[in-house]
């Protein structure tokens, strides 16, 4: 539950009907925040979230990263973005603007608010692993010529390398 020194949070979760996003979003509720979920259902699923929807402190906004948001939030946590093969190389040019313009829309509404972001990447960034598991200081597989182009690593890696900025 939530520490009572701490004030209840309200949280954005992009991408949050997905698999991940679900699971944090109930996470977050569980330990009283109040949580508005974001999510273009291109991947994520309503029946994710259906149990949520009578919930006095969870909100749906269906909506796409790629667009800029303005809502007031306290933090946000940046899941948005197709994680399996099949979604991502169906649509490339909406996957990269996802984890471009996606990263570069919820980076400007946590400068505007002065607030948090959690910002999501992936392990394909790192390619086809040579070695299982990987370790912290394992840098990667990636062939930049491969004949089967996967746009999800390098816009990912864009996305995150936009959170240092």
């Amino acid at each position: 539950m939530i520490n009572l020194n701490e004030s209840r949070r309200r949280i954005l979760v992009t991408g949050g009907a997905g698999f991940l996003g679900s699971h944090l979003v109930d996470r977050l509720l569980g330990q009283g925040h109040e949580v508005l979920c974001l999510d273009n259902l291109f991947t994520g699923s309503k029946r994710n979230i259906e149990h949520l929807h009578s919930h006095p402190r969870f909100e749906f906004i269906r909506h796409d990263v790629t667009f800029p948001l303005y809502v007031e939030v306290d933090e946000i946590y940046n899941l948005a973005c197709p994680a399996s093969p099949v979604h991502y190389q169906h649509d490339p040019i909406q996957t990269t603007k996802t984890a471009v313009h996606g990263a570069i829309n919820m980076l400007g509404l946590a400068k505007r608010l002065k607030c948090k972001i959690l910002q999501a990447s992936t392990s394909e960034v790192y390619g086809d692993p040579s070695v299982h598991p990987q370790t912290e200081d394992y840098w990667g597989n990636v062939n930049p010529i491969a004949l089967v182009f996967s746009p999800l690593p390098p816009f990912k890696i864009s996305g995150s390398d936009l959170t240092f900025v």
